[in-house]
């Protein structure tokens, strides 16, 4: 069966150590990893903000949150596509067709994705946190140590959400970094690249690689929330 001989194949560029799969899987790991922890830093403030504070237009922001939570990711590489390109206002940076421009393009894909999934976890939650913390005299630095240490398990959920959803990301990665063998080749182009040209072992085996990266990361964020 090919799915078997998938599974060969996957053990057996594993431990050839051959240099252009390795490169890939370090820069899958590398894109995806950075935009990761950037849209983390982003996201968690602003996630927690919106959650526990009322302002006009919060519904509306909302709404425009869970949208773009399934934007699709063709959609948002053009976007980047434009913005970086010679006739784009950051075409001077030369980003395009870059690791740089696969990591701008991830990390406003999962931006959204961690935002709505923390404030639709957490903002019940957070209104309850705020009453019983401001009931027993705490003040707002109080509120927030309490709020990140309750929604914890929410956070990092939600962060590993992000990162399965940069890991396995074609569309926007391929328009912005244009699958260069060697600069910009990442196990989902890659796949793409080796099923378009009927290599449907290759394709299989790297499909595994990408599962067990998959795995391994999200084991190591959910560890860190249960050791916390």
């Amino acid at each position: 069966m090919i799915i078997i001989e998938g599974v060969v194949e996957a053990f057996k560029l594993l431990i050839s150590f051959d240099p252009e799969v390795y490169s890939v899987i370090f820069l899958s790991l590398l894109v995806s990893g950075l935009s990761t922890i950037i849209a983390t830093l982003i996201s968690v403030p602003v996630a927690i903000i919106i959650s526990v504070k009322k302002f006009k237009f919060k519904k509306i922001l909302k709404r425009f949150i869970y949208t773009f939570m399934a934007i699709p990711p063709v959609v948002l590489g053009l976007f980047v596509l434009l913005l970086l390109s010679n006739q784009g206002p950051l075409g001077s940076l030369e980003l395009l067709f870059t690791p740089i421009a696969m990591i701008i393009s991830q990390t406003l894909l999962i931006i959204p994705i961690i935002i709505g999934n923390i404030i639709t976890s957490t903002e019940e939650l957070n209104q309850k946190l705020i009453e019983t913390c401001k009931t027993l005299g705490g003040n707002t630095k109080d509120i927030i140590k309490l709020i990140i240490l309750e929604t914890k398990p929410f956070i990092y959920m939600a962060i590993v959400l992000g990162f399965s959803r940069a890991i396995s990301e074609v569309g926007a990665v391929m328009l912005v970094g244009g699958n260069i063998q060697g600069k910009t080749r990442v196990i989902t182009t890659y796949i793409t690249w080796t099923t378009s040209m009927g290599d449907y072992t290759e394709s299989i085996a790297m499909g595994i690689i990408l599962l067990i990266i998959a795995f391994i990361v999200t084991s190591i964020i959910i560890k860190l929330r249960d050791d916390k």
